[in-house]
C-alpha cells in the first residue's frame, strides 16, 4: 500500500460521509433559519422552539432520503469488497 492510496481511501469514505449527510444537514439548517427568523419577529427566545422542530424535519428527512443513502452506501461497500484482494497486494 502506498501512501497515495490510502490518502485516496481515506478521502473517499470522508467524501461518501459528507454527501450521505449532506440531506440531513441541509433539512436542518433550513429549518433553522426559518425557526431563527420567525423567532426574531416575534421575539420569542424558547429554545425548545428551535430544537423540536430540527429534530422533526431532520429526522422526516432521515426517512425520505433512506432508501438513497442505503444505495450509496451498498454501493461504496461491494466496491470496497470485491476490490479487496486488489488492496492486499
Amino acid at each position: 500500500m502506498t501512501p497515495e492510496f490510502v490518502v485516496g481511501f481515506a478521502r473517499q469514505a470522508i467524501e461518501i460521509t459528507l454527501v450521505i449527510s449532506l440531506p440531513m444537514l441541509g433539512v436542518g439548517m433550513i429549518v433553522g433559519i426559518f425557526i431563527s427568523v420567525l423567532q426574531a419577529a416575534t421575539q420569542i427566545q424558547e429554545m425548545t422552539l428551535t430544537m423540536v422542530p430540527k429534530i422533526v424535519a431532520i429526522f422526516i428527512a432521515l426517512l425520505v432520503a433512506f432508501p438513497w443513502i442505503m444505495d450509496k452506501m451498498m454501493t461504496y461497500t461491494t466496491n470496497l469488497f470485491l476490490n479487496l484482494p486488489n488492496y492486499i497486494q
